[in-house]
């Protein structure tokens, strides 16, 4: 593959979140995964990158979409995979964390990939064993390569991020979706605004340098991109649905259908609106279907690119492994 990242490295030895990266490394992440996407079109879509690696897949949590994009790019790099999860291991023992991965680093394992349930997961492994980290979400602190692939997609559909002006909807409080696109977008220049109930935006908000809207219809008039979030029901404790009165009324002022969608476009002079969204999508509630598969939405993409993204990260942090480790 012809990429500059054979010689540019990033700055970190771990991926453990956007925060740690600076404008230059996502930018090289970027450019790499140009390269990735390329091999993926091909007749053929697999190269010997990381055929001398092999990568551990810890989920503590349950995942299906992030799980599989990160399986699938190991095996369009040549790695050799280990997928493990919590369910049935002996960490319903009682096994620590940190016994489980040394176990599997005795197997000779060079790249853990984590999601774990525990904000600091990602960041604590990183210290007690030896191999690279990546944070595949831990808790609601960090979803580093979704907030990758997400500005990722921007950059492919307006051919810039720098100046977009980015609206992210839902809930904020829960969703480490929100926190690393809004630390990946600031780096590369654009404008964060976020739109939700006041329940559901976290406490710090101030501190994050975006602007909050509470009106959805003000919000879709001044963006460029609306990145619609999953209500974390599973967060939220009790019947799921504690901090808003229900659904239906939730859908009523945060969700966007195609009537709100126009109305918003013709308010804004006949701009249209890209629509993303981080999946899974509960239709009828962040998005009514109509949307969700609009001619402006780039959902598929976002998955599609989710594979060349996670592609460069492996292959830019492998090039920081010690020879005599590979």
């Amino acid at each position: 593959m012809n990429t500059t990242a054979q010689s540019e490295q990033l700055s970190v030895e771990h991926l453990l979140g956007i925060k740690e990266l600076t404008a230059a490394d996502i930018e090289l992440i970027f450019r790499t995964a140009d390269g990735f996407k390329e091999v993926l079109n091909r007749p053929i879509k697999k190269v010997p990158s990381l055929r001398d690696l092999t990568i551990a897949n810890l989920f503590f949590e349950s995942s299906t979409r992030t799980r599989v994009s990160f399986e699938l790019a190991q095996k369009r790099l040549s790695a050799d995979v280990v997928n493990f999860s919590s369910s049935g291991s002996s960490v319903s023992k009682g096994e620590t964390l940190v016994d489980t991965v040394n176990n599997i680093l005795a197997m000779k394992v060079d790249m853990v990939v984590m999601r774990h349930p525990d904000p600091g997961a990602a960041v604590f492994l990183s210290r007690h064993v030896d191999a690279r980290i990546v944070n595949a979400g831990d808790g609601t602190h960090e979803h580093p390569t979704q907030a990758l692939l997400d500005a990722y997609s921007i950059r492919e559909k307006l051919g810039k991020v720098k100046g977009v002006k980015v609206l992210i909807v839902g809930d904020i409080l829960h969703s480490r979706v929100a926190l690393s696109n809004i630390f990946c977008l600031q780096k590369l220049g654009a404008e964060v605004m976020l739109c939700g109930p006041q329940t559901l935006m976290p406490r710090y908000i101030d501190t994050l340098g975006v602007r909050v809207e509470p009106d959805l219809d003000k919000a879709l008039k001044w963006c460029d991109v609306a990145n619609m979030l999953r209500i974390q029901l599973e967060r939220q404790g009790g019947d799921g649905v504690a901090n808003f009165p229900s659904l239906r009324e939730y859908a009523m002022r945060y969700g966007l259908d195609l009537e709100r969608y126009k109305r918003s476009r013709d308010a804004a002079g006949g701009k249209e609106i890209v629509i993303m969204h981080p999946g899974p999508i509960n239709r009828g509630v962040e998005v009514t279907s109509q949307v969700a598969d609009h001619a402006n939405s780039i959902i598929l993409d976002q998955v599609e690119n989710g594979v060349a993204i996670r592609m460069a990260v492996l292959y830019l942090l492998a090039a920081r492994i010690p020879r005599t480790a590979v």
